[in-house]
């Protein structure tokens, strides 16, 4: 399967925003956007050009995709899935990627990053409404249980996301029992409640060029 192996800090800072892609260390002082907050490259420093609309729907497209740890066929999928719903074609991207079982892995505190939570999905460490799955785009509903599996409860890259979760904070959306390692999706969360800085009008934009 392919994926993303370059590092991801250069990610954040193409795109001139903390991404949280490397977990707990973006939120302290070795954080690489902190220490150099301009674009990756030798000509990085200078001033950045003016973009045409192309260019900012491509970058807000680029950095949505790079949130959620997504490569181009993959992203495109969802957004094909997304236009053929009800609704507003954008909100519904946001909601559907929102919705996948690596993201709320990652939401509940279950790993450090969406990358980190991808990988800890595909080698079956969690159980949802009691059964095992191992597919990260798997979408769950209002209702569904996410459980750490009892043989899986010692593996250092899950205790290790769980003894940050103070700092980082669990979603609104979701009812953490740490001690049990589980959590229960409360609701699927709505447009208003998701804080993160994207435009996602301008995506649906790009695609329909």
């Amino acid at each position: 399967m392919a994926r993303y192996r370059e590092s991801v800090c250069r990610l954040c800072r193409r795109e001139g925003l903390k991404l949280f892609l490397k977990g707990d260390r973006c939120y302290g002082d070795k954080c690489a956007f902190e220490r150099r907050g301009y674009a990756p490259g030798d000509h990085g420093q200078q001033r950045r050009k003016q973009h045409s609309d192309y260019g900012v729907q491509l970058r807000e497209k680029q950095k949505l995709k790079r949130m959620y740890g997504l490569l181009e066929r993959q992203f495109r999928g969802n957004f094909e899935k997304a236009d053929r719903r009800k609704g507003i074609t954008g909100t519904n991207l946001l909601l559907s990627l929102e919705g996948r079982l690596d993201n709320m892995v990652f939401r509940m505190g279950f790993a450090n990053s969406r990358s980190e939570a991808r990988q800890l999905v595909t080698h079956n460490h969690f159980l949802l409404n009691g059964k095992a799955i191992n597919i990260p785009s798997y979408l769950v509903s209002a209702g569904d249980e996410i459980q750490v599996r009892e043989k899986s409860r010692k593996v250092i890259s899950i205790l290790e996301a769980m003894g940050t979760i103070a700092r980082r904070g669990v979603a609104s959306w979701i009812e953490l029992d740490k001690d049990n390692f589980k959590g229960v999706v409360k609701m699927l969360p709505t447009r208003d409640v998701l804080t993160m800085p994207v435009q996602e009008q301008l995506v649906v934009e790009l695609y329909s060029k």
